[in-house]
C-alpha cells in the first residue's frame, strides 16, 4: 500500500493505559476522574523541604518490579518505569497480551511504530549523574546516561521490549508533546507509513530543581498547603497557578482495517488534528490567542466537522490566569458563540498537570468520555470567572459524538485533537 492510496484511512484508538497520580492503571484513573476525587497532595518526602511551593501529583504505590526485571529498573528513571507500564496496558487491552514476546504484536513488526511525547524526557538520570560528577568525579557517572536519559529513551526501550521496527521517536513541545506525539502518530497512519502507532506520553519534573524553577517563574498553585486538593482550580477566580503532576499515559492506534482484521475493539476513532506556534513569547500565550485558534481551526478542518460538531471540550485548563483566559479566548474565536454552549471539563484540575504527558492523558480521558457518554467534572470551580460559558462542574450523562482536546504549552506550541465515537 502506498501514501497515495490510504489518505483516506480511518484511524482508531484500541488500547489504554496510565500511571498518575490519579490511579496505577487507566480504569483507576478514569474513575478518579469522572467522580472529581483528587490526586493532589502534599509533597512530604525530604527533598522537598524548604521549598515555596510544595503542593503536586505524585505516583504513589507504583512497583517496578510487576513490570521489569530489578536489573532493568535499577537503571532506568521512574518516568521510564511509568511509560513502560502505561504502554503494556495500552497493549494489553489491545488483545496483546503477550507483545513483549513478540509472538503477537498489532501488526506487522515492519509497520508498527512507537511514538513518545515528554516535555523534559528522564530528567531525573541527568539530575542525578551531575550530583555523582560533582560530588564523585568522572569515573562514576553511569554510561547508561547517554541511553536512558535522552528524551527519545522510552521510544528505544519500548520497541525494544516489542520488536516494533517501524520509526520510533521522541517529540518534544513542552505541554503539547502528547497530542502532538498523537496527532503526527494519526498521520503515520493515515499516509500509509505504519498500520499501528503505540503513542506514550511521558513525564516527571517533580523534583526540587524543577520546582524551585516554576516557582521563581509565580507560575505554581501555592497557599493551599492545608488542602493541597484545593490548589488546581482551572477558570475560577482564586486560582494562582498550576499543579505540577507526574505519570504517563499510552494509547494504541491503529488503522481501522488493520484492527477489524485482527478482531480489535475500537475504542474511539481519531478524526483531526490541527497544531501551530504563537511565535510571541517565551512563557505567555498570544494575547489574541493567535496560534490557539490556528490550531483549532486545523484541526476542525482535518476532521471535516464545523464548530457545531463539537460536542465537548476537553480543556487545556492549567488554572493559570493567563492561560485559563487565552483558552475561552481561543474557543470563542475558533466556534464562535457556539462556544458559549458546548460544556466545557478541565480534568488537570483532579489530575494535577503531567505537562508533556497530559495531552495522552487527556486524549485518554475523552476517549473514556465517549464511550460511557459521561462528562467529567472540573473540580475546585467555586467561584467561576467566566459564569457565560458551560464549564462542567459534576459528573453529567450527555449524548456526544466528539470531543476536542485542547493543548497548550510554553514557547507557544499549540495542539489539538478531535476524538470520535467509535461507531459514528
Amino acid at each position: 500500500m502506498t501514501a497515495t492510496t490510504q489518505h483516506s484511512r480511518k484511524v482508531v484508538i484500541t488500547g489504554l493505559g496510565a500511571v498518575t497520580p490519579s490511579g496505577l492503571d487507566a480504569p483507576s484513573t478514569w474513575d478518579a476522574v469522572k467522580q472529581g476525587r483528587s490526586g493532589v497532595t502534599l509533597l512530604e518526602d525530604t527533598e522537598f523541604e524548604g521549598l515555596a511551593v510544595r503542593i503536586g501529583g505524585q505516583v504513589r504505590g507504583f512497583d517496578p518490579d510487576a513490570v521489569l526485571e530489578p536489573r532493568e529498573s535499577r537503571r532506568l528513571s521512574k518516568v521510564l518505569w511509568y511509560a513502560i507500564a502505561a504502554a503494556d496496558e495500552a497493549l494489553a487491552q489491545a488483545g496483546i497480551p503477550n507483545a513483549r514476546s513478540r509472538e503477537q504484536l498489532p501488526a506487522d513488526a515492519s509497520r508498527f511504530s512507537i511514538l513518545t511525547g515528554s516535555g523534559s524526557g528522564p530528567i531525573q538520570a541527568m539530575q542525578d549523574a551531575t550530583r555523582v560528577y560533582e560530588r564523585q568525579g568522572t569515573r562514576r557517572v553511569t554510561p547508561f546516561l547517554s541511553m536512558h536519559g535522552a528524551p527519545d529513551a522510552a521510544a528505544a526501550l519500548l520497541s525494544q521490549r516489542y520488536g516494533a521496527l517501524g520509526a520510533a521517536a521522541g517529540i518534544s513541545a513542552t505541554c503539547a508533546s502528547g497530542t502532538v506525539a498523537l496527532g503526527e502518530a494519526m498521520r503515520r497512519i493515515r499516509h500509509g507509513y505504519a498500520d499501528s502507532v503505540l503513542v506514550v506520553g511521558f513525564e516527571d519534573c517533580v523534583n526540587p530543581v524543577n520546582y524551585s524553577s516554576n516557582a521563581n517563574m509565580r507560575a505554581l498553585a501555592s497557599g493551599f498547603e492545608s488542602d493541597p486538593s484545593r490548589a488546581s482550580r482551572p477558570f475560577d477566580r482564586d486560582r494562582a497557578g498550576f499543579v505540577m503532576a507526574a505519570g504517563a499515559s499510552a494509547l494504541l492506534l491503529e488503522a481501522a482495517d488493520t484492527a477489524h482484521a485482527r478482531g480489535a475493539t475500537a475504542l474511539a476513532e481519531v478524526a483531526g488534528y490541527g497544531a501551530s506556534s504563537d511565535a510571541h513569547h517565551a512563557t505567555a500565550p498570544h494575547p489574541e490567542a493567535r496560534g490557539a485558534i490556528a490550531a483549532i481551526n486545523a484541526c476542525l478542518l482535518d476532521a471535516g466537522l464545523s464548530p457545531e460538531d463539537v460536542d465537548h471540550v476537553n480543556a487545556h485548563g492549567t488554572s493559570t490566569k493567563l492561560n485559563d483566559q487565552m483558552e475561552l479566548r481561543a474557543l470563542r474565536g475558533a466556534l464562535g458563540d457556539y462556544a458559549l454552549q458546548v460544556p466545557i471539563s478541565a480534568t488537570k484540575s483532579s489530575t494535577g498537570h503531567l505537562l508533556g504527558a497530559g495531552g495522552a492523558l487527556e486524549a485518554l480521558i475523552a476517549t473514556r468520555t465517549l464511550q460511557e457518554q459521561l462528562l467529567p467534572p472540573t473540580i475546585n470551580l467555586d467561584n467561576p470567572e467566566f459564569p457565560d460559558y458551560d464549564i462542567v462542574r459534576e459528573p453529567r450523562a450527555a449524548s456526544i459524538r466528539t470531543v476536542l482536546s485542547n493543548s497548550f504549552g510554553f514557547g507557544g506550541h499549540n495542539a489539538v485533537v478531535l476524538l470520535r465515537a467509535a461507531h459514528d
